[in-house]
């Protein structure tokens, strides 16, 4: 991927795209604005969450321990995984070891989830010879045109509903069935032929691969939100059932666990709550998966959680919401970020999950006009704009921008001298006719956007000087 600037350029030229991008967007963020004002303590739920989180987050490595504690007493198993690779093995395995021969077991069905994207897990499990069905509609329309997503909740926002169609009717066939005579682009159509696609893989699935919007300490349950009942499918008719969960995922109690529900919802679908919520503890006799594998995934959390300022982005319960009112997003949308976390969330969490050292990552904290509107949103008060700095300044720290560097420096050094500073605001001044419409080298691409400031007929200080009684 290319660093963000020039991937946000080709897409701000795709009209297409754009419009999708505002449509969708301004439909999403005008629902959740109705729903939020439903509530006269949204201002209390969004604090009690912050302090939920800041609480786990600090203590993180007790909770974790009592969830694995619960989880295993409830006949559960843990795995824990340091990074992708590490996760990616644990889950392989698990599938391999469920084969009993039949070539349904080498067909995985999955719940959306976006930290088996993190991790490249359908990849991982096609070199093994395992087939992943992502059961998700939107997840399925971006399977099917061999795409990526583009959005945390919406993760086909870029598509509308033609593509949508035109999918269906390419590719289905070539995943098993192909879709109904005559589809048209109907929203009826379209989840009605997703929903004949799946639902014989559903009853033949022996493996389902799902995350977790929450996991609670105190009882060592899991969580998953969704809409359309696919999730509630996956979870519980395979045999077995791998869930893989990034550490931050974990709440202490079930109280806590109210609150989020109340908020996730509204933030995210604009619903007072999930048509599906659907929640697990361990394994029944006679009742969903005989085997329950969790995959406690770190992959750069840890090293995130050192960062006094950046550590709050593990806040994240993944709503969206900081996309649907964010400028630069609904302009350049979701593939720009070179990330499968998209718009201001990903500007600051893939940094600290991937580092900063390829040049899309090191980017992805100046996407951002720091107009503050993510942070008004976030249900959990995330300050994004606040890291998005913190972040800048650890890229400018990097080797490179020597340039850069050294025009800090000459500003510092002349700013740091009053005298040095008059005479440099007088020679700016008597020289203000000859400036340059646009700078030479570096410069230019500040000038291409922006013109360069007239110089004022006379330094303040002298005006003061003159004027002052």
């Amino acid at each position: 991927m290319p660093a963000f600037p020039e991937a946000a350029a080709r897409a701000t030229r795709d009209a297409n795209l754009r419009a999708n991008l505002r449509h969708a967007t301004h439909t999403i963020r005008d629902k959740r604005a109705r729903a939020v004002a439903e509530l006269a303590d949204w201002p209390e739920l969004r604090a009690a969450a912050k302090a939920v989180k800041d609480h786990t987050l600090r203590h993180l490595d007790h909770y974790l321990v009592r969830l694995e504690q619960a989880v295993t007493a409830a006949g559960g198993t843990v795995h824990w995984a340091a990074d992708a690779a590490e996760a990616n093995r644990i889950v392989t395995r698990l599938v391999l070891a469920a084969d009993d021969g039949g070539a349904e077991t080498r067909e995985v069905v999955k719940v959306k989830s976006m930290a088996t994207q993190e991790i490249g897990l359908n990849e991982a499990l096609a070199e093994a010879g395992i087939t992943a069905y992502e059961t998700d509609l939107a997840e399925l329309i971006v399977q099917l045109g061999d795409d990526r997503p583009s959005h945390i909740l919406v993760p086909a926002i870029h598509r509308n509903r033609a593509e949508i169609r035109e999918i269906f009717a390419e590719r289905m066939a070539a995943w098993g069935r192909p879709a109904p005579e005559g589809l048209t682009d109907s929203p009826a159509e379209l989840a009605e032929a997703a929903r004949l696609h799946l639902r014989e893989k559903f009853l033949r699935a022996r493996v389902a691969v799902s995350g977790a919007n929450f996991m609670v300490a105190e009882t060592g349950t899991l969580v998953v939100v969704e809409s359309e009942g696919n999730g509630r499918m996956c979870l519980t008719l395979p045999r077995t059932l791998i869930s893989v969960v990034g550490i931050e995922k974990v709440v202490p109690t079930w109280r806590d666990l109210e609150i989020f529900l109340q908020l996730l919802p509204r933030s995210s679908t604009a619903e007072r709550m999930n048509p599906y919520t659907s929640l697990w503890t361990g394994t029944t006799p006679g009742d969903g998966p005989s085997e329950f594998h969790l995959v406690l995934l770190d992959n750069g959390r840890t090293a995130a959680l050192a960062d006094r300022v950046g550590r709050q982005a593990l806040r994240c319960i993944r709503c969206s919401a900081c996309l649907n009112v964010c400028p630069v997003y609904e302009r350049a949308g979701g593939h720009a970020y070179g990330s499968v976390y998209p718009g201001p969330i990903g500007a600051i969490l893939t940094p600290q999950l991937r580092g900063t050292a390829s040049p899309v990552d090191a980017s992805l904290p100046f996407a951002s006009s720091l107009c503050g509107a993510c942070y008004e949103v976030c249900p959990v008060a995330i300050d994004i704009p606040e890291v998005l700095v913190h972040l800048r300044e650890r890229v400018v720290r990097q080797p490179g921008h020597r340039l850069e560097r050294a025009a800090m420096a000459a500003a510092g050094y002349v700013l740091d001298r009053p005298a040095l500073l008059a005479a440099a605001e007088r020679a700016a001044a008597r020289a203000g006719r000859l400036r340059p419409r646009r700078l030479p080298g570096p410069g230019a691409a500040w000038t291409d956007t922006r013109e360069l400031p007239e110089p004022p007929a006379e330094p303040f200080r002298d005006w003061w000087r003159r004027n002052r009684r």
